[in-house]
């Protein structure tokens, strides 16, 4: 059980242990849930995606480039539900 000092402004500080734990990493944001019986469960807060980290997602990962017709009958396929 790790024990957190609370600051004159309400503040506490996590262990790096602890962050680490629950895969939480500098700029991150957490989530925390106040429970009815006076606990709270806290875990890394799972961001939405954007096109920002999308984009170049899978970028250097294949040296083929694909043609738009080929990615048209691949799109075409994966709506005919065709592998």
């Amino acid at each position: 059980m790790a024990i957190l000092t609370v600051t004159a402004r309400g503040q506490v500080t996590f262990r790096k242990d602890v962050l680490s734990h629950l895969g939480i990493r500098p700029g991150d944001k957490i989530e925390l849930d106040k429970l009815p019986d006076g606990r709270i469960a806290l875990r890394a807060a799972n961001p939405a995606g954007t096109i920002d980290g999308f984009i170049g997602l899978l970028a250097g990962k294949t040296t083929k480039v694909a043609t738009i017709e080929e990615i048209n009958e691949a799109i075409e396929a994966g709506w005919a539900g065709e592998p």
